[in-house]
């Protein structure tokens, strides 16, 4: 009699363990995870909310590897660990994107304030008759700017955000170098007597 119930519970316990680790995978968390996924992609999660997004793929990808285990449980657990990670990156990346707009607005419009000043350097000094030989290269340089920032307010318009103010930065880094070309080229200019 004393050994029934301790059969009994060893019955129990295998048939817990088989329960917990057979079954059926958890194809439709897996499923919803990889929609939340999707869902997040295409909210910006991959480029505004980069650490939770990938950290929901690799949840997703723990997933495939327990059912390749056959380990249910663990499976299930990634899956869901996988879908709340994914829509966490598509609310963070909505946040994510409006500062990476509102970064890319300001750095477009002090670039372009910078582009301006530069210019009308160039102008007064083509107006004040420098030799355009002399004005040539701060030219040249006027307009790979101007190119450069065309550019990147195009991907503005687009809405890819990301990366566009460093691409302002980088694009106007040459403009004090110009200015300061146009204006020896300036003092280097002969004035002419009354």
């Amino acid at each position: 009699m004393s050994l029934r119930p301790s059969c009994l519970a060893a019955l129990c316990l295998a048939l817990s363990l088989t329960v917990g680790c057979g079954g059926a995978p958890p194809e439709k968390e897996m499923q919803q995870a990889q929609g939340a996924l999707d869902a997040a992609r295409a909210a910006g999660a991959d480029l505004y909310a980069t650490d939770e997004y990938s950290a929901a793929q690799a949840a997703l990808t723990h997933a495939r590897e327990a059912v390749t285990q056959r380990d249910y449980r663990l499976a299930l657990d990634r899956a869901l660990d996988s879908r709340e990670r994914a829509q966490n990156a598509a609310k963070m990346a909505a946040d994510g994107k409006a500062a990476a707009r509102t970064d890319a607005d300001r750095a477009l419009i002090a670039a372009q304030a910078a582009l301006d000043a530069v210019d009308a350097r160039l102008h007064t000094a083509e107006v004040a008759k420098v030799p355009a030989r002399s004005l040539a290269a701060p030219a040249q340089t006027l307009d790979t700017v101007r190119t450069a920032l065309q550019e990147a307010r195009a991907a503005f318009e687009a809405g890819a955000y990301n990366g566009i103010a460093d691409r302002a930065n980088a694009a106007t880094a040459s403009l004090p170098a110009a200015s300061e070309a146009i204006a020896a080229a300036s003092l280097a200019q002969p004035r002419r007597r009354r």
